[in-house]
């Protein structure tokens, strides 16, 4: 990989240049100057640079040895080096018993962005494979081959039993890659693979997973998330062990946020997988089953039989829960009773009425 381009060595001139208010010569492992601020010696190959290149160390020159490096100007010219290999050379222009002070600097400076630059570089192309991946994974059809490629670009393995995550971003309070190296961090012990599939939605592909241990993993990414200040909401599959049935646990987590509480911040799709069996039933045959048995509903009626489901039908629970006396709430209960022909209080009578309850939300 050539890490030394034309854009690095522009950035490199121009940082510096604008820094020393001097002018700064990049140039290539051939001793061509491919960045400079002197535009008419653009192109032009560079002696004392050649002399650098050859013997790996820095060269001074004074205006008196002009006529000598064809092609130079007075100044300090040092290696640049990359993963102990010189790569180029860079020129400051100028007196150079002024210029050694800064010269080892601006050295250090240089490598150091293009350290950087390689760094992000890799980090770039990492991510792009795992995107990748993921986008194989959730397809209906994948490809093994082609996941198998990018888990040997990456030189990792996902082995099962799996699981699948799909976080909902609210808002972003930090760049979307910063983000992913903090969410796979948390998850260091398994090398999960993570990556924006949407505008706002981060699917994660997570290896050697049981739920007891996705739960406490997926309780630090609360955790996280808090101290960020991102709005989110969780959902995560149960676990599977074959890679095909990526797609199947994508579509869960995807239906675990349509159909749960918009407020309930993470969600397992076993909480909702007995709702979840009502979307596969004919749409026409659901809405005539909740109209049935719910008739002229209204929303307190909704509401208050939600909040007696989710406090297990106790009476007291309920009535706290929503600031009720609880013989108001008792009135309510008896209404429903009445008007439906079933009581919430009796176990059969409550299955049929949370069913139909649940059909209903879904209509919405």
């Amino acid at each position: 990989m050539n890490m030394l381009t034309k854009e690095i060595a522009n950035a490199i001139v121009r940082e510096t240049s604008l820094r020393l208010k001097r002018n700064v010569n990049i140039m290539d492992i051939d001793g061509v100057i491919i960045a400079t601020q002197d535009t008419e010696r653009l192109n032009t190959v560079h002696e004392g640079a050649v002399k650098v290149l050859k013997n790996g160390e820095a060269l001074a020159i004074y205006p008196d040895q002009g006529e000598v490096w064809e092609g130079s100007e007075p100044g300090i010219n040092l290696p640049i080096t990359f993963h102990d290999n010189i790569i180029g050379v860079i020129g400051i222009t100028g007196n150079p018993d002024e210029m050694k002070h800064i010269g080892e600097l601006v050295k250090m400076t240089t490598e150091l962005m293009i350290d950087q630059e390689f760094i992000t570089s890799q980090l770039e192309w990492k991510q792009r494979t795992k995107e990748m991946i993921i986008d194989q994974l959730i397809k209906t059809s994948s490809s093994q081959k082609a996941i198998q490629q990018g888990l040997d670009m990456l030189k990792m393995e996902l082995t099962p039993p799996f699981m699948a995550f799909v976080i909902q971003i609210g808002n972003l309070t930090i760049q979307k890659q910063e983000l992913i190296q903090k969410i796979e961090s948390l998850l260091d012990k398994q090398p999960a693979i993570a990556g924006f599939i949407n505008l706002n939605q981060l699917f994660i592909a997570a290896p050697e997973f049981e739920e007891a241990e996705a739960l406490r993993k997926i309780k630090t990414m609360q955790e996280l998330f808090h101290k960020l200040h991102i709005k989110f909401r969780i959902a995560y599959s149960l676990p599977f062990h074959k890679l095909n049935q990526f797609h199947q646990a994508y579509s869960e987590c995807e239906l675990a946020l349509k159909i749960s509480d918009p407020e309930t911040e993470i969600i397992s799709f076993s909480q909702i997988e007995v709702r979840a069996l009502l979307y596969q039933l004919d749409q026409t045959l659901r809405e005539k089953f909740s109209k049935r048995i719910l008739k002229n509903f209204d929303e307190m009626q909704a509401i208050t039989l939600k909040a007696f489901f989710a406090n297990d039908l106790n009476i007291q629970k309920t009535a706290d829960v929503l600031f009720l006396h609880r013989n108001t709430l008792l009135y309510r209960i008896n209404k429903i009773t009445s008007e439906t022909g079933y009581n919430p209080r009796i176990f059969n009578d409550a299955l049929i009425l949370q069913v139909a309850l649940w059909i209903n939300e879904q209509n919405k």
